[in-house]
């Protein structure tokens, strides 16, 4: 909570002093000016991603996404813990799956090295869980790059024609001691961003790597591996893409990557039409 009240605290008060110095008021610093011209440009001011999470999104997706995580944890202070967690919603996911696994760890009197995380995909959607598991946490709102969740077989899959991301299924994180990965099963490595890289940790990690999930698979290891397969917290939204999405209807994970170049053309289409009208 605090590093948001942070951001926020950051965001309004540098919008005041852009607002003054736009008046004349103060001083129009080299800071205040690459904020306004990242806005002609619909991209994250600098000042902002300093103190903020990891994420590549564009100013438009990436304000709105601040709205959810703020929400999210809005409600969690006002009205008790969830009955599943948003983990892209949190500042440092890391954090909190080590303070899960030190939740179980001091209920059960076990050492927390080890612990780590068995993981079983639901069928259930998340409206639909009402209460929180007795152990782990119900976790949602991750993305897969370069495969699919076969709801049918219960297996990965894959993907689509012409969609590179989908979305997973609600997942129940549970602890287990001396954990060791199941036969039949693609250790997916999870990430905050898709560019997959980060800063080297103290854990020998990067800072972007969050945990790896096995997924039940009928095919190798091997297969998944070679084809770059990833679970995403968050995806790329392009401006044009939101756009679009709200004239059609459409959620942005049906706006895959090989078909965005048409989207965006009817995205300019849209926005000549408006200004005809107006």
């Amino acid at each position: 909570m605090e590093r948001f009240n942070r951001l926020i605290l950051v965001i309004t008060s540098t919008l005041e002093d852009l607002q003054k110095a736009i008046k004349g008021e103060i001083v129009m610093s080299q800071e205040l000016d690459n904020m306004y011209s990242s806005f002609l440009n619909g991209q994250v001011p600098d000042l902002w991603t300093r103190v903020a999470y990891p994420s590549l999104k564009p100013l438009f997706s990436w304000f709105g996404d601040l709205t959810k995580r703020t929400e999210f944890m809005r409600d969690w202070l006002a009205k008790g813990q969830p009955a599943s967690f948003w983990l892209p919603g949190f500042f440092f996911p890391q954090g909190f799956m080590t303070g899960v696994l030190q939740t179980f760890a001091r209920k059960y009197k076990v050492p927390i090295d080890k612990l780590s995380f068995g993981y079983k995909v639901l069928e259930v959607p998340r409206e639909a869980v009402k209460n929180s598991p007795n152990d782990g946490v119900y976790i949602y709102g991750l993305f897969i790059e370069g495969a699919q969740w076969d709801k049918e077989s219960k297996v990965l899959a894959d993907q689509s024609p012409g969609e590179m991301y989908a979305s997973l299924p609600l997942i129940h994180f549970m602890p287990a001691a001396d954990y060791s990965q199941p036969e039949d099963t693609y250790g997916c490595p999870v990430y905050k961003t898709s560019v997959r890289a980060g800063v080297l940790s103290t854990t020998g990690q990067s800072t972007n790597f969050v945990v790896c999930v096995d997924l039940p698979s009928k095919q190798p290891q091997e297969y998944w591996t070679l084809k770059g397969t990833a679970i995403l917290c968050q995806l790329n939204d392009c401006y044009c893409c939101v756009l679009v999405a709200g004239e059609l209807g459409l959620s942005l994970i049906h706006i895959s990557e090989p078909t965005r170049p048409l989207y965006i053309s009817y995205a300019v289409f849209c926005l000549k039409k408006k200004k005809k009208k107006k």
